[in-house]
């Protein structure tokens, strides 16, 4: 049986191989030998076909071509049932190919498109994929360049990195080679821009001035046309290079028609006035005439003025240096660095140009026998030479410190030294100004503490305070500000509630680490604390509590010392940094029984007692902590609060309401069943059970029994069960 009488299979939807069963009957059937191929190759085996498209299913059919395979029964000649089978190809019933197929552009594509219809490899072009991926690597470089980065700028503009992408989006929805603002390519163009003006600007008055005798070298004659070459394609770039206008929605216009626009009614007039390639011109009119057109008439060097036009990129570099906010936002440059490197940089060049001026003037003149170059002979000295003593000439009329080496003798010696005078003077002035801003700007807050410490002063003149309260209250600003004055309420109230919170635990850092209370306390509920404390100065000899006064607040020691004072005037204990008192009125709602006095300058926070009250609705369980350590202070005193054995005992009612809800596994100790139940004195001996004595230690140092006091505290040397007040 041949191909060609074969009834052919419906078309396949896959690229896997079909291999049918064989029919039995192979005598009369016969295949094409290999040799009947014009291309003279043997065909590859089904076995082989299989594994091939067992590994790579891909192999099977080629890219772009539509073909269906299927096997037709065994090959005749090569015996048996289970001999190999031949390939008949279907190239009506080709199928489409799956979605999945037409993904992969990888290396098996390649593969894939360089089999034949037999599946015998072709030569591959390599020129025209490496020329592709060149072509492809070249435009992703080149819009890479020109898109907008993520610098500090951008996320201003565009609030967030989404913002970017769609911003990205529009800069490729805007046409070929827009330039954005706030691209790469734009910043390192901007930079070459002004490394280039400020070469001109420096070398060009040198060149006018001082090498009148000699014709323009090749080398400078190139610098100057390619300077001007660069600045005319500027003006090209600024032509299709988007512009930031805030008062849109956009902030950054990309329409090419409207950047037109804009540049054309803006900068285009200067740019491209300035940007005209004078030396070019001028090399067009000498033509290699052996600088004929000198030797005609000295006064036909005014002509190489011209090139003076090109000082008008000055303006240029105005319009460059709006720019230079932008580069500090992208780096992160303190503007005062910023705004002392123009203030120097501009006294030099100003500087520079006047000496310029100085020689160019005479120079022009043939140099007359009055003037300052030649009473100091310096026709025929050295560019360098003669350009130092015009520069020493110019800094002297401009620092106002004198004339130079000698006075002007002729007129326009004399004129030229009044307008160098007056351009020094305005210099000066500009500087003076310029730099008490800075020192204004970069000392803020000392000119504000400066400014409160007057007002004191005039009130307490005007109060007619005594001499001795007067120094205490400028002592008082002194350690309590450290000469800067700051707003931390209004600071605070316009920052996020996040860097709140961060601001007060950094802040607060010594005081939490010396305050054993808070190092084994929820991290949640210091931060809870931290951000309520107000932060006091005390001097020596104060009165923090007196007794007998109801408390409204409690206090944090950060540094200093401080005396716990009874009744009687005696000095029960002294409290150190780390150390906190005041807690137990604010529990008990009870009047002070102690009066606290400063032995130095302490630095204190204070919790109100609002505050305070608020927070431990927060965090119940550390309500109770601090009752079992008011009570255990009140007990170290030989006193008591039926405020705080109330509360506890009520606290403990509902823990065992608690636990005997729950059916916990271990039974509750009698000790916890009777803690309030016979006497006063007994109910708050029982109080000191073994989480109540793990409390103690960690605030105030391990329980001892009377015969045994303590000696040391853990946390301070001073600080013994301070006293409750």
């Amino acid at each position: 049986m041949n191909v060609g009488d074969h009834k052919p299979l419906p078309p396949l939807r896959s690229n896997k191989v079909m291999q049918t069963p064989p029919t039995g009957d192979n005598t009369n059937g016969s295949v094409r030998s290999p040799d009947e191929h014009s291309t003279q190759h043997q065909l590859p085996t089904v076995e082989e076909q299989i594994s091939s498209t067992s590994s790579d299913p891909s192999k099977v059919s080629s890219s772009g071509l539509k073909s269906s395979i299927r096997h037709d029964g065994p090959k005749s000649g090569d015996g048996g049932e289970n001999g190999p089978g031949h390939v008949v190809f279907d190239i009506e019933n080709m199928d489409e190919g799956s979605s999945e197929e037409r993904s992969r552009e990888n290396s098996k594509e390649s593969i894939k498109a360089s089999l034949s219809l037999l599946g015998i490899p072709q030569p591959r072009k390599e020129s025209d994929g490496l020329s592709g991926m060149k072509n492809t690597f070249i435009r992703r470089r080149l819009w890479q360049m020109l898109q907008p980065t993520d610098n500090r700028l951008s996320m201003k503009l565009f609030g967030s990195k989404k913002g970017l992408q769609i911003e990205k989006k529009r800069l490729k929805a805007a046409g070929f080679l827009i330039v954005h603002p706030c691209s790469a390519f734009k910043f390192y163009w901007d930079l070459i821009m002004v490394l280039l003006l400020i070469a001109n600007l420096v070398t060009l008055p040198v060149i006018i001035a001082f090498f009148y005798q000699e014709k323009l070298s090749q080398s400078w004659s190139t610098f100057n046309c390619a300077s001007d070459s660069l600045f005319i394609l500027d003006v090209i770039i600024n032509l299709r290079t988007g512009y930031m206008d805030l008062n849109t929605a956009e902030q950054v216009i990309l329409e090419p028609k409207k950047i037109a626009i804009h540049y054309l009614k803006s900068w285009f007039t200067v740019d491209f006035v300035s940007s005209i390639p004078m030396d070019c011109i001028f090399l067009a009119i000498d033509g290699g005439n052996d600088n004929k057109l000198y030797e005609v008439s000295k006064a036909f060097r005014i002509f190489r003025l011209a090139k003076l036009l090109s000082l008008v990129r000055l303006l240029r570099l105005s319009r460059l240096m709006r720019f230079v906010r932008q580069w500090e936002q992208v780096f992160n440059v303190a503007g005062a660095v910023i705004r002392i490197v123009n203030l120097i940089g501009i006294m030099i060049l100003v500087s520079h140009w006047n000496g310029c001026l100085q020689f160019l003037v005479p120079m022009l003149q043939e140099f007359p026998q009055d003037s300052w170059v030649s009473i100091n002979d310096l026709e025929h000295a050295g560019w360098w030479e003669q350009y130092t003593w015009a520069l020493f000439k110019a800094m002297s009329h401009m620092l106002c410190i004198g004339y130079g080496r000698f006075p002007p003798q002729s007129m326009t010696d004399l004129w030229l030294t009044m307008f160098s005078m007056i351009i020094g003077a305005s210099c000066f002035a500009l500087f003076i100004g310029h730099a008490t801003n800075l020192i204004q700007s970069m000392d803020s807050s000392s000119r504000q503490y400066r400014e409160k410490l007057k007002q004191v002063e005039e009130y307490m003149a005007y109060r007619k305070l005594p001499s001795d309260m007067r120094e205490r209250i400028t002592d008082y600003y002194d350690y309590r500000y450290h000469g800067k004055m700051f707003n931390e309420e209004v600071i605070f109230s316009e920052i996020s509630v996040k860097l709140k919170e961060d601001v007060a635990n950094y802040n607060c850092r010594d005081l939490v680490a010396c305050v054993p209370f808070f190092q084994n306390a929820d991290p949640n509920f210091v931060t809870r604390v931290v951000v309520l404390l107000m932060f006091e100065v005390f001097q020596p000899g104060d009165y923090i509590i007196r007794e007998g006064t109801f408390g409204d607040r409690m206090f944090f020691i950060q540094q200093g010392v401080v005396d716990v004072i009874t009744s009687d005037g005696e000095i029960a204990t002294t409290l150190s940094d780390g150390s906190y008192f005041g807690e137990i009125c604010l529990l008990t709602e009870e009047r002070r029984v102690a009066s606290v006095r400063t032995d130095g300058y302490c630095a204190l926070f204070s919790l109100g007692v609002e505050n305070f009250h608020k927070v431990l609705r927060e965090f119940p369980s550390m309500r109770k902590t601090m009752q079992e350590v008011a009570l255990r202070r009140l007990n170290k005193i030989g006193k008591t609060s039926k405020v705080l054995v109330a509360a506890l005992r009520h606290h403990n009612i509902a823990s065992q309401s608690s636990a005997m809800s729950s059916n916990l596994l271990f039974p509750l100790p009698e000790s916890s069943s009777s803690a309030f139940g016979e006497s006063k004195g007994q109910s708050e001996d029982d109080l000191e059970e073994e989480s109540s004595e793990r409390i103690l230690q960690v605030n105030e140092g391990p329980s001892h029994t009377p015969s045994h006091p303590p000696t040391t505290c853990p946390y301070s040397a001073v600080d013994k069960f301070p006293l409750p007040v």
